[in-house]
């Protein structure tokens, strides 16, 4: 049993929880995630482990209250306990230091790029950060954000908060100064997790200007120990989970119009499900 220790709304249907998971938090490293299951009656899902602490053995798990069980877990109270937490899982994010990195968050996405962030930053880059989401009131991490990112750029869809419009868009302005001045350079790499059609406009425009881009498929995950399927993509042109092998690939090598393709099977039962 794990014990919630905190818990606390980020944004409207986005909580945190921290919980003790001292085994968890010793091993745990930028990129990976978690399995849990919140009582004997309940599925597994994945969540992000969005940070951790040694010292005090808790881990942060960020969620968006979207379907059944994360809708059961946002009942949980400090004080609750959740019946089985596994992990760390998945492969950690590769953490060096290249020069400059811009990454790059979308929606709920923005909780794995906090570590990640902070991570690459530690190892002596020069960190830029990109967020965006639908609405100021479904933006979350600013804060942290601002403490580890030597630049952070915002947009928000509706224009109510920052920029108008999407990270492409403030990326494409970085992109254009970048090509017009003689004394900077384009990043050295690019980190980008966020919603499928999000991380496929991120990885057309870095094509075009051949920056290295790495995209977490993360969101995609269901069962996360490869025996579902739901995360099959193809990279490079070989099968792959993206739980097992990932959740980090080289975005040039995704085909993400099979991905999105695959995403939509299930969309008729998902309308009904929500009465559309």
């Amino acid at each position: 049993m794990f014990k919630i220790i905190d818990k606390e709304d980020l944004a409207i249907d986005i909580t945190r929880i921290i919980v003790e998971a001292p085994q968890i938090a010793r091993k745990a490293k930028a990129g990976q995630f978690a399995v849990i299951i919140i009582d004997e009656k309940s599925e597994r899902i994945p969540l992000t482990l969005a940070d951790w602490d040694k010292d005090k053995g808790t881990i942060t798990l960020i969620f968006q209250k979207v379907g059944f069980t994360t809708k059961k877990l946002g009942t949980l109270n400090s004080g609750d306990y959740i019946q089985h937490i596994l992990g760390p899982l998945g492969h950690p994010s590769e953490i060096k230091e290249v020069g400059t990195v811009i990454c790059i968050g979308g929606g709920v996405g923005i909780a794995e790029v906090y570590p990640v962030s902070r991570a690459f930053k530690e190892a002596g880059n020069r960190v830029l950060g990109m967020i965006g989401a639908r609405s100021k009131e479904l933006l979350i991490l600013e804060d942290k954000l601002q403490e580890i990112c030597d630049e952070l750029f915002i947009t928000t869809d509706d224009g109510s908060y920052s920029r108008k419009g999407f990270v492409t868009d403030a990326l494409k302005e970085l992109f254009d100064v970048v090509e017009k001045s003689t004394h900077t350079k384009y990043p050295d790499l690019i980190y980008c997790i966020g919603p499928v059609p999000m991380m496929k406009a991120v990885s057309e425009l870095t094509r075009a200007y051949k920056v290295k881009t790495i995209v977490s498929l993360n969101p995609i995950m269901v069962d996360a120990t490869g025996m579902c399927g739901s995360c099959r993509c193809s990279v490079g042109g070989k099968t792959v989970f993206g739980c097992v092998d990932g959740p980090d690939f080289d975005a040039d090598q995704v085909d993400f119009d099979e991905l999105g393709k695959r995403l939509k099977l299930f969309k008729n039962e998902e309308d009904k499900i929500k009465g559309l």
